[in-house]
């Protein structure tokens, strides 16, 4: 896979904020075409289907724009107060576009079918689902085999990309400012000392611009998935840097020494989880944070914070297989956070995301 490396070199300053506006604007538009294709295609293999949405209101769609403007200019300010390097703003997997993304419309005839005969916890017989905990063995987004599968791992990025519009990887940025005021805690110490755990790692992107962001820093990644972890692998050893140490692991049992980390973060986890399992992660979060290190999780908007677009959370669950969305949108995380003992949580929203930002308080 080959990003864009440094591609505002070659642009001049005053023309660099016109090229990250043309870019995002031409995800946008790509987003949009492909999901009226597609869309129209499943309403007329399974008409029903467009019967499970309800259509979003023009004030809505108003809002949605306005906040997504917000999104990309705080995305572009924080690039030019030197947070992250702006050549993360063109960063895209271009080759695995081009690779990949005539699998997404051949995926489409599986996803139908699966939608059909209502069957969302298909694996192909070769795919060994032991050891990984009932909730997890779900085909989540309908993704072929879950998260099992290498063909899953190559469309994931494309896929969330598409979802939200060519905006996935400007809200994973949001993590980076909090991440590295955090870490100041620690400014006594060597970069190279310091250690940041990204929890669920996936595919490996968060990680990348977290590389990007604290080029000297040591990093880590988990995830239940070998296929996505192998991902993850490609797709990080392609960029300068020491790798990060990825590992296969539950969240919910993080094999780590306690107090271990300087900073963790989480990134599109939460929504995915049952309530139970949300707490023992954030519990687990605590235990391998050192005192005074941060724990940021970045996931969905809810319901208490965005009462307009109810409509777009009530028709996620029902567009997509997400079992444990509903719930997801009326949980406490904060409070969850509480629970565990973190301190001093601030919680933030942008577009379509939320954030909470927690403190492991020192000794």
């Amino acid at each position: 896979m080959q990003s864009t490396p440094n591609f505002e070199q070659f642009i001049p300053d005053p023309l660099n904020k016109l090229a990250y506006q043309g870019f995002q604007e031409s995800k946008k538009i790509f987003a949009f075409l492909h999901k009226q294709a597609s869309d129209r295609l499943t309403h007329t293999v399974i008409p029903e289907q467009k019967s499970k949405s309800q259509p979003l209101l023009p004030e809505v769609l108003t809002k949605l724009q306005t906040k997504l403007k917000k999104l990309e200019e705080q995305d572009w300010q924080d690039a030019r107060r030197k947070i992250y390097p702006s050549s993360l703003l063109f960063d895209n997997p271009w080759s695995d576009f081009f690779r990949y993304y005539p699998e997404m419309w051949l995926d489409l005839l599986k996803i139908w079918e699966r939608i059909q005969q209502k069957d969302y916890q298909r694996f192909d017989d070769a795919i060994d689902k032991s050891g990984y905990p009932d909730y997890y063995l779900q085909n989540f987004h309908y993704q072929t085999d879950g998260y099992l599968s290498d063909m899953s791992a190559n469309l994931y990025d494309l896929q969330v990309e598409i979802l939200f519009n060519g905006a996935a990887d400007a809200m994973r940025r949001r993590i980076l400012a909090p991440l590295k005021q955090g870490l100041e805690t620690f400014a006594s110490l060597p970069s190279q000392q310091l250690k940041v755990l990204d929890v669920a790692c996936g595919t490996g992107r968060t990680l990348r611009m977290i590389r990007g962001t604290l080029p000297k820093v040591s990093l880590f990644g988990t995830d239940l998935s070998p296929a996505y972890l192998r991902k993850a692998n490609q797709l990080l050893s392609e960029i300068s840097g020491e790798l990060p140490q990825l590992l296969q692991a539950n969240a919910e049992a993080l094999p780590y020494l306690d107090n271990y980390f300087h900073g963790l973060t989480s990134v599109f986890l939460f929504h995915e989880l049952p309530a139970a399992a949300r707490q023992q992660v954030i519990n687990e979060a605590f235990r391998v944070l050192q005192p005074g290190g941060v724990f940021i999780i970045c996931d969905s908007m809810q319901a208490i914070d965005s009462p307009d677009f109810q409509t777009i959370m009530n028709n996620f669950p029902a567009i997509f297989h997400e079992p444990y969305y509903r719930h997801y949108t009326t949980d406490n995380l904060e409070e969850r956070l509480e629970v565990a003992g973190f301190k001093n949580i601030q919680v933030e929203n942008h577009f379509v995301s939320k954030y909470w930002i927690g403190h492991k308080p020192a000794v």
